[in-house]
This record gives C-alpha cells, sequence and structure tokens, in this order.
C-alpha cells in the first residue's frame, strides 16, 4: 500500500468512526452535565494514563480557559510518585480522587483499553461515592471501565492511536461546544 493510500485509509476510518449519531447526542449530554456540575459550584476532574493523560491535560486547560468551567487533572510527577510509592500505583488514581473530589463532582476517565487497573479502581471508587463518571474507552465495548461509567464513549477500534486520536477529538467538541453557549 502506498503511502498516499495508507493515509487516506486513516483518514476515512477516523471520519467513519466519528460519524456516529450516539456521539453527537451524548456530546450534548456532556455539555449539559458539565455546565450543571460548574453551575452547581462543583469541579469536572479527567484522568488517563500516557497519551491519554496528555489528552486530559488538554482538556482540562481547555475546559477552564476556554469554556470557564473548572476542570482539574493530575499529571503532576510527584503527585504521581508520591501516592504510587505510598499506595501503589493501581491505587494512586482513586487515592487522589479520594483526596480532592467531592460527591457531586464530574469525573471523566480515559483508558484506551478500558483495562487499566489504577483506571478501573477509580471508576469503582467514583461509583461508590456516587460521582457521576463519564468514560473514554476502546478495544472491547464492554470493558471493565466502561461498566461503572454513567455516559461512557467507547471507539470501536483496536489501534491505539486511532481510539486516542478519537477521544482527542471528542472531548476537544466537547469543550468547543460548552464554550460556544
Amino acid at each position: 500500500m502506498s503511502e498516499i493510500d495508507f493515509l487516506k485509509k486513516y483518514f476515512n476510518n477516523l471520519k467513519n468512526l466519528l460519524d456516529n449519531e450516539k456521539y453527537f447526542e451524548d456530546l450534548i449530554k456532556v455539555k449539559n452535565i458539565l455546565k450543571k456540575t460548574h453551575q452547581e459550584g462543583k469541579k469536572t476532574l479527567i484522568f488517563g494514563n500516557g497519551g491519554s493523560a496528555a489528552i486530559a491535560s488538554h482538556f482540562s486547560v481547555d475546559m477552564t480557559k476556554n469554556a470557564k468551567v473548572r476542570c482539574v487533572n493530575f499529571n503532576e510527577a510527584d503527585l504521581i510518585t508520591c501516592f504510587s510509592n505510598d499506595y501503589g500505583y493501581e491505587k494512586w488514581l482513586e487515592k487522589s480522587i479520594s483526596f480532592y473530589c467531592k460527591k457531586d463532582d464530574c469525573l471523566i476517565l480515559i483508558s484506551s483499553s478500558g483495562k487499566s487497573k489504577n483506571i478501573i479502581n477509580a471508576a469503582k471508587f467514583a461509583k461508590k461515592k456516587k460521582m457521576f463518571l463519564i468514560t473514554f474507552t476502546g478495544m472491547k465495548k464492554n470493558n471493565p471501565v466502561s461498566r461503572y461509567g454513567n455516559l461512557n464513549f467507547w471507539v470501536d477500534s483496536k489501534k491505539y492511536n486511532t481510539i486516542e486520536n478519537t477521544h482527542q477529538i471528542l472531548l476537544t467538541l466537547a469543550s468547543d461546544i460548552l464554550s460556544k453557549t
């Protein structure tokens, strides 16, 4: 396959993944949830691992700066290494949420596979604390993370970059739709 053909196929695949009526309806729900959370004086928190952590940081800044909605994430190496050292890597995120979140805050979790243990533990904790949980996953539809979500965005792909690119676009759209209202 030529490089041009590869790129055309890649872009067509992304276009087909994004052209999904459920995404459109769910993005409007996200906008309403985040707006309500903010209006009630609560905050939105967003987390991911690796590339998903970078997506979380980007979204958090866009929400705060452009949409004027308080949104935070904890990607500081000192916090991650401290909590991982004291509580274990699989529990650092759950512990962060327990210190920084309140019952009616909104939590967004990103896991391309839906199988990251630290994200699963965070999802379980959020459910136990009755937080509103939005998940962004890929790979298998019925993955462990999405089982805990109140609202789930699942990308029908087995390729990490395709999943992460789709998550990035969806989250950017959520910020943009909220910024315009």
